[in-house]
């Protein structure tokens, strides 16, 4: 299991069309993958699970992958946080 850390940086966070982007890109990996924000973790390739974390910009949260392709996962997760979703 492998896990990071990154800061949300859109203007939305992880609200709506940036939370379905980001399930959508969780869903492409075979792994297991969770978000943490404030000792909740979620699964990450869940909507409801996403939204229900309310992650705002500038929020810190953890990434957590376990399986085959963890890496890929949370560097690909990672780059999609980081470029701000093309907001």
């Amino acid at each position: 299991m492998k896990s990071c850390q990154v800061v949300i940086t859109n203007a939305s966070g992880l609200h709506a069309r940036p939370a379905t982007f980001f399930i959508q890109k969780a869903n492409s990996y075979r792994c297991s993958i969770w978000i943490e924000k404030d000792e909740r973790k979620v699964n990450a390739k869940s909507l409801l699970g996403v939204l229900s974390l309310g992650i705002a910009k500038g929020m810190s949260v953890t990434l957590s992958a376990d399986g085959q392709d963890e890496e890929l996962a949370l560097q690909g997760l990672q780059a999609l946080i980081n470029s701000g979703f093309s907001e």
